[in-house]
């Protein structure tokens, strides 16, 4: 899995244990749906750090706790 993929999955299970669609996370995080729709997508080939913490925001975690999960773990370094 790569680090786009990986954060596209974070963001879902943040909304599932909150039980939020992706609607109501764009409208507590003030990220447009549609930048939220392109992470998911992964149609964003880079997603931003700046909507990345706003989404954490919106959640009320940090943006450490955002990362704090198995699914980052033992990423290799991509290069493209």
């Amino acid at each position: 899995m790569r680090t786009k993929e990986a954060i596209a999955a974070r963001i879902i299970e943040l909304c599932n244990q909150r039980k939020i669609a992706v609607n109501a996370l764009a409208n507590i995080s003030g990220v447009p749906p549609s930048t939220i729709y392109s992470m998911l997508n992964q149609k964003s080939k880079n997603p931003g750090v700046v909507s990345i913490k706003k989404i954490c925001d919106g959640l009320d975690i940090s943006v450490r706790e955002f990362f704090d999960s198995d699914l980052f773990d033992d990423k290799e370094q991509e290069i493209e």
